[in-house]
């Protein structure tokens, strides 16, 4: 069964097992429209969601203390593919891009998309060149000129001095 990662548990909140969860979705709402999830490969039916500021607290099945919460902290959450919603036209899921090839606004081959690196400003993409040399790119529109599914290609901008890291 394939699973997919949603977010990662970074700490615990209260005293009746809560933990304070990074999401990986751009939907805000995305735990509110499950039941279930994983944590390390076991199931934890979800009781409770609420939000604080950016970050999403959840209470899971099984985890009833602050001392199991906190056990639980730098643990990844995952789902079922199946769990996953489908997609608008344009839209794309991080896992099904890596891999893809990744080309300058004049079409010059820079390299192959090895990682998307979530961050709290924005996502970093992970280029790496055929050099072996890892580039950075911002994951925004200024940068990210287009996401190609048909031809797993992915066109963007690049900022002075990226390629000479």
């Amino acid at each position: 069964m394939d699973r997919t990662e949603i977010g990662k548990i970074v700490n615990a909140v209260g005293m009746k097992g809560e933990v304070k969860v990074i999401s990986y979705s751009d939907d805000a709402d995305r735990f509110e429209m499950l039941d279930y999830v994983y944590v390390d490969g076991e199931r934890h039916e979800i009781e409770n969601v609420r939000y604080k500021d950016s970050t999403v607290i959840l209470k899971l099945s099984g985890i009833c203390d602050r001392t199991a919460a906190e056990k639980s902290k730098n643990r990844i959450i995952m789902i079922e593919e199946e769990q996953l919603p489908e997609l608008e036209e344009g839209q794309y899921y991080i896992k099904d891009i890596i891999g893809y090839e990744v080309t300058d606004e004049s079409g010059d081959h820079i390299g192959c998309l090895e990682e998307v690196i979530k961050n709290s400003a924005q996502d970093i993409y992970r280029i790496r060149t055929e050099g072996g040399r890892d580039i950075l790119v911002p994951g925004v529109g200024e940068f990210i000129l287009e996401i190609d599914s048909k031809h797993e290609t992915i066109k963007v901008r690049m900022m002075e001095g990226l390629r000479e890291l």
